[in-house]
């Protein structure tokens, strides 16, 4: 009996064992790391950096204390403060406390109080926890929310509640106020205290020459 044999043709470049073609897979692993190579030198659509701005960049960055974090903090040119809660008129009911805050209640209820009846002192203080980005523009926005026009505290804000940073702020406010110091001391002893370390600031106005 004769025996049938099927001829396979082979396809170039298929694989298949005693294969002598080129190594496609290989070859395309190269070509695709090159890509991304030039890719990564020459970014598409990329701004064309020019020497003298990357030597204004490496300027700025020495500026920087490797240590912190701190920045420029933006300008805003000072504006007159809210008129002050009225001596004499009792404060509205403080909104109900967390069960943990991270201050003692005397202090949270002490730092409300004094942002109500000092918006000459702490609405040019900044604040220091990222509150900005709910439109604070100074302290004593983190825990009054808004006045009536004769200056009382028709609403508070709950967010100082539960702040750490908020509070202490109004805190350290409150002491120096207390010992005589005026609002610019009180604003750069605050500055000097959380600017180091600060990744954002509220756009906080300059208080008043005084």
């Amino acid at each position: 009996m004769v025996k049938k044999w099927k001829v396979q043709r082979r396809v170039p470049g298929a694989p298949g064992s005693g294969s002598s073609g080129p190594p496609w897979v290989l070859i395309a692993g190269v070509v695709t790391v090159v890509a991304v190579g030039l890719g990564a030198l020459y970014p598409r659509g990329g701004p064309d950096v020019s020497d003298a701005g990357m030597d204004a960049a490496v300027e700025a960055a020495d500026t920087v204390d490797a240590e912190t974090t701190g920045f420029t903090p933006p300008f805003v040119p000072t504006q007159e403060a809210s008129p002050a809660h009225p001596e004499g008129v009792p404060l509205p009911n403080l909104p109900l406390m967390p069960n943990m805050v991270p201050r003692s209640p005397e202090v949270v209820s002490a730092a409300y109080e004094f942002a109500a009846r000092n918006p000459d002192v702490l609405e040019y203080v900044p604040c220091y926890c990222g509150c900005e980005s709910a439109g604070h523009t100074g302290n004593a926005d983190c825990f009054v929310q808004s006045r009536n026009q004769n200056g009382s505290v028709n609403s508070w804000e709950p967010h100082g509640m539960a702040c750490i940073v908020c509070i202490d702020v109004a805190q350290e406010a409150m002491q120096l106020h207390a010992s005589g110091g005026s609002v610019g001391d009180i604003r750069s002893a605050v500055e000097a205290k959380y600017l180091p370390r600060a990744i954002s600031q509220t756009p906080t106005p300059a208080p008043p020459a005084e």
